[in-house]
């Protein structure tokens, strides 16, 4: 891993959570690793990765971008990375940073990781962004009928936008390919890291898969990192409705497979049973912290300096 300062931490999801993360850890260390989910297939990423044989650079773009270093220039560049081309012809809706990704990783022959280190390099980041495999994956998840004359018809649906949108309670969801290759510096961080999180984020498809790659799991089953778990602030409408924090965990707990829990952060408004998920947390072995992690002004999103106040009362950081 990269020389810095604070503990060793490695930050696995994709999208708006994993950024959130970010932006709490940032706060507590400089030697941080975002390992982020290749399977978006929605949007600007599905287009690109429909005509191109690359990595869905969306959830990429956003943890480099998060990761950006504080100098005016590249806070600059940054804002450009997430800035949409407007217009109404091929190019509208592209994020910059998805075409610049994209072409870098065309430059290097195909290289995403070296595309994304120069792209660090470009952003002053603090910290590093892999990909978590090296090939673009799709989710395939078993989801259950709405209909109420057969609750026990289930339905196969592939791919992250069709599984988030489509009405019923996911039973279970795997990867394909269900063993794909995975970078030798991902799997170098998540050995050396102090702490490694899971969450905030899309449960199904941005936490969960990590759990779903068979070197990923078997990675940090092995590792003597710290795993924290940083539960959701809702639910999330197509993929968690109804769930309360009780059952993102026990979800969570049924993916482990072998992965140690070390401890759960709850946002202390959002629990309304503490009692439940006390339980819960203490029947896999954890610790639970309660904490004020929501933004006072939105609920719906994690503060980044709340959250880094609960992170760092954990990792013993001051």
């Amino acid at each position: 891993m990269s020389s810095g300062t604070g503990p060793r931490v490695v930050a696995l999801g994709g999208g708006h959570g994993l950024a959130a993360s970010l932006a709490a850890w940032r706060l507590l260390t400089s030697t941080l690793t975002a390992v982020v989910t290749v399977a978006d297939d929605g949007g600007s990423s599905g287009r690109i990765r429909r005509e191109l044989p690359v990595l869905p650079p969306g959830d990429l773009r956003m943890a480099l971008a998060a990761l950006a270093g504080d100098e005016p220039r590249t806070r600059e560049m940054a804002s450009l990375l997430q800035h949409r081309i407007g217009g109404e012809g091929v190019l509208a809706g592209h994020p910059v940073g998805n075409l610049m990704l994209t072409g870098w990783t065309e430059l290097y022959q195909g290289d995403t990781v070296r595309a994304l280190r120069a792209l660090e390099e470009l952003l002053g980041s603090v910290g590093r962004v892999l990909p978590m495999a090296d090939v673009p994956l799709d989710l395939v998840a078993t989801v259950a009928s709405v209909d109420p004359d057969d609750p026990r018809e289930t339905r196969r649906i592939r791919g992250q936008v069709a599984i988030a949108s489509t009405p019923g309670r996911v039973r279970d969801i795997r990867v394909s390919p269900a063993d794909p290759s995975v970078h030798p510096d991902v799997l170098s961080a998540i050995a050396e890291a102090d702490v490694v999180t899971l969450g905030p984020g899309s449960w199904y498809t941005s936490v969960l898969p990590h759990l779903l790659v068979p070197r990923l799991r078997a990675a940090l089953a092995a590792t003597p990192a710290r795993v924290v778990v940083v539960l959701n602030l809702e639910p999330q409408p197509g993929e968690t409705d109804g769930f309360s924090p009780e059952e993102h965990l026990r979800v969570l707990l049924a993916h482990l497979g072998g992965v140690s829990l070390h401890t759960v952060i709850a946002d202390a408004a959002a629990v309304v049973d503490r009692r439940g998920l006390l339980s819960a947390v203490q029947g896999c072995g954890a610790e639970l912290v309660l904490a004020p992690v929501a933004a006072p002004d939105d609920a719906a999103r994690h503060d980044p300096s709340r959250l880094a106040a609960a992170l760092a009362s954990v990792v013993g950081a001051r």
